[in-house]
């Protein structure tokens, strides 16, 4: 793939899911190829469900239909090597801007997540164990295949495993060093139920920068989020991981637009500034599925540069803030000190 020799690609693993036979629709369950069931886009179907309105973004969100030769050659450069995109599985807007750049994130550990956070449309199951033990020579060797400089490696919950698949993450870093030791690395990892052993294994596998999503104010923390995730758990993860290795960078993401008032939003940054936390990014909420929550209110881009303005204040290396902005937007780009090149 010459075009994409030297562009940043955010990367992962193979697929847990997507099987041979009819796709099933949102909300309901399927079986995977491992032999294991799942529900597609992660929450069940219910009749209750408020309906998903069409048409009634505002214009600053309106992406483009994803098109192009780059496009066309990241979506066959993630199927030849059996990887499953966040891109893709969480429904990214911003997938044509991201795949004609020649970026694409990609999920380690497969596409069936052990949890069910209302915001996301990641398929949720459980996986039982399985693991796919080539993954860490496969993301390794397609690291070098596309000669990046910088990748980052995302992930699903693995609730399943006694880890929570920290040894296979930091195996799959360990081998994108060894291959491309002139690479950086990010880790998007789960909260590994706050086991700071586990955080560690990650910290400790070599990477640049170790990112855990907060993804809502303390009071919205659920129900947007899986019960078994926590608002200080994973402010306590990030200030562990900068406590036990200060020199990794450690970033987290907020959706706006789910209740919040920005009141609790500046609340949440003193939180993790208190954590020492480096890098934050702020994007709009955009609801999925009919079966995921509703979205409550529109940020503007002036409400995003204004909050920006504030996080910087506070001490943030930088915030990555816009409508259209996700937890890996231009992460390559993010310590450029200019809102990743947004307007």
């Amino acid at each position: 793939m010459p075009e994409l020799k030297g562009i940043p690609v955010v990367v992962a693993g193979p697929s847990a899911a997507g099987s041979t036979g009819p796709r099933p629709a949102s909300g309901q369950k399927y079986v995977t190829p491992q032999g294991f069931t799942a529900i597609r886009d992660g929450i069940k179907a219910t009749a209750s469900a408020e309906p998903l309105v069409v048409g009634r973004k505002p214009p600053w969100l309106r992406a483009p239909m994803p098109a192009g030769a780059r496009f066309e050659s990241v979506k066959r450069t993630v199927r030849e090597h059996r990887l499953a995109t966040v891109c893709e599985e969480a429904k990214c807007p911003n997938i044509g801007e991201c795949w004609n750049a020649g970026t694409a994130t990609i999920m380690l550990m497969g596409a069936v997540c052990t949890r069910a956070c209302r915001f996301c449309s990641v398929d949720t199951g459980n996986p039982r164990g399985w693991l796919d033990a080539e993954e860490p020579a496969n993301v390794a060797n397609t690291v070098a295949l596309m000669g990046l400089k910088y990748v980052v490696l995302t992930s699903v919950n693995r609730d399943d495993l006694p880890d929570g698949g920290a040894a296979h993450y930091a195996a799959c870093v360990r081998a994108i060093k060894e291959r491309s030791p002139a690479t950086a690395v990010e880790a998007l990892t789960p909260d590994f139920q706050g086991v700071e052993a586990d955080v560690a294994t990650v910290v400790d596998s070599g990477l640049e920068v170790f990112a855990q999503n907060v993804e809502t104010v303390e009071r919205l923390t659920h129900p947007v989020r899986d019960p078994r995730a926590g608002y200080d758990r994973t402010i306590d993860v990030l200030a562990f991981a900068k406590r036990h290795r200060p020199a990794v960078l450690t970033k987290t993401s907020l959706m706006l637009g789910l209740g919040e008032t920005d009141d609790e939003v500046v609340e949440c940054m003193r939180d993790l500034r208190e954590a020492q936390v480096d890098i934050l990014t702020l994007g709009q909420y955009l609801r999925p599925t009919a079966n995921h929550l509703p979205v409550a209110r529109f940020v503007t881009p002036e409400q995003f540069a204004h909050l920006r303005e504030v996080a910087l204040g506070l001490g943030f290396l930088e915030c990555v803030s816009g409508p259209m902005v996700r937890s890996s937007y231009r992460a390559e780009r993010a310590l450029e000190r200019n809102n990743a090149g947004l307007g």
